[in-house]
């Protein structure tokens, strides 16, 4: 028995000496060749069988243009090139935006995304689609598609009202005929109609330990976010109360050791461009005020995750104006710091940009992200891998 303790703890220890000691790893592709069209939006996830799936909208603009749809593309494990692009999602002659990808505890893929009534955002329609056959095609095979729609009650509204005296900022001038932007909004919410529409996607859900599902939304007419509740497994969906702040919409969230659900936030707001973050002390029923950061944002979607070793993982545009710089930030304190950066895409002669990252750690420890792509000569979305070691700079 004793023999058999000392060679488990050598074997322990030599893993974590190979963990500690493993090799920086970078390296970026693009998912297809630039072109004219205008796509954007990706999400990515990686299948059971170690294939990743993504997915992006793309057509001639984006809420006014009706002929955007959501496209494809597969990367086989263990291959370099990414196959052929393919639809995800089309409904005919409405912009189809914002698709995001996740696959929960039964495994099974889903794709949400919006469809813009009258090439408005705050028209939009919230979808989805489900599959448990999407491994032994190129293209998933859709078994169910539906509509979401939530049906946020008064209880919005008064947590919209009371949420904005919290945060105390001066309203600036007004008069009866143009009334304060926080009056505007409480107004705005007394109205079922615009509090039931216009919730959209962006980020990865997540599924708490209980089980409860929680799809991130976001609201430009309200120019606030929620979260799209689920405790039986996306059968059904209820809306939280609002996340109140100056502009925090596209909401990511993870999930501490503790139970605190954190939100971190693009900037929709005033100045200073700052990345928002909220908190839930009740599994995404209520939040708190956003508020701002340290960390800098041009109004330009994020995503935060937590890592298997319990770091975690901030992809972002940190600058205030401009998406010309794509970062890396690790914290080893949940948030409280940001200990460690390094720029993924630093800016360029050539004027490229890159925004909107999506970000998942596959089962080998690898990082994986997608974002968008602008140069002079088109657009694509790119797939990069990093690991823990590169950002840290070993």
């Amino acid at each position: 028995m004793y023999t058999r303790c000392i060679v488990a703890v050598v074997v322990v220890a030599f893993l974590a000496a190979g963990t500690a000691c493993a090799e920086p790893v970078f390296r970026t592709q693009n998912i297809f060749p630039v072109g004219g069209k205008h796509v954007h939006g990706s999400s990515i996830v990686e299948c059971p069988n170690g294939d990743l799936l993504t997915c992006w909208y793309h057509g001639s603009g984006e809420r006014s243009a009706d002929d955007v749809l959501v496209q494809g593309a597969r990367l086989k494990k263990g291959e370099r090139q990414w196959s052929p692009v393919f639809i995800m999602a089309d409904v005919p002659s409405f912009p189809d935006c914002n698709p995001v990808l996740y696959i929960d505890r039964q495994d099974r893929l889903w794709l949400f995304w919006v469809a813009v009534l009258a090439n408005r955002w705050e028209c939009s329609y919230l979808k989805y689609r489900r599959s448990e056959n999407y491994q032994d095609a190129l293209v998933p095979e859709w078994s169910w598609q539906d509509v979401i729609q939530l049906k946020p009650g008064e209880a919005f509204t008064k947590a919209l009202e009371e949420k904005f005296k919290e945060l105390r900022y001066d309203d600036g001038m007004w008069g009866e005929y143009a009334l304060p932007y926080r009056r505007l909004l409480v107004e705005a919410a007394r109205d079922p109609y615009k509090r039931q529409t216009g919730w959209m996607t962006r980020i990865h859900p997540i599924t708490l330990p209980t089980g409860r599902m929680l799809l991130p939304l976001y609201s430009d007419g309200f120019n606030v976010s929620l979260v799209a509740i689920s405790d039986d497994n996306g059968d059904t969906w209820r809306a939280s109360l609002p996340i109140v702040g100056l502009g925090p919409v596209q909401p990511t969230l993870v999930r501490k050791k503790g139970g605190t659900v954190v939100a971190y936030h693009r900037d929709a707001g005033n100045a200073p461009p700052r990345v928002l973050i909220s908190r839930s002390e009740d599994n995404g029923e209520s939040w708190s005020v956003a508020t701002d950061t340290d960390i800098p944002n041009s109004g330009s979607s994020l995503e935060v995750i937590a890592l298997e070793d319990g770091l975690w993982l901030m992809i972002c545009n940190d600058t205030e104006y401009g998406r010309h710089r794509l970062s890396a930030f690790l914290s080893d304190d949940e948030g409280e710091t940001w200990r460690w950066k390094r720029q993924i895409e630093p800016s360029d002669k050539d004027g490229k940009s890159f925004g909107y990252p999506s970000v998942i750690q596959t089962r080998d420890g690898l990082i994986h992200m997608t974002y968008s792509l602008n140069t002079n000569s088109g657009q694509s979305i790119r797939h990069c891998t990093i690991n823990v070691e590169w950002v840290k700079g070993k």
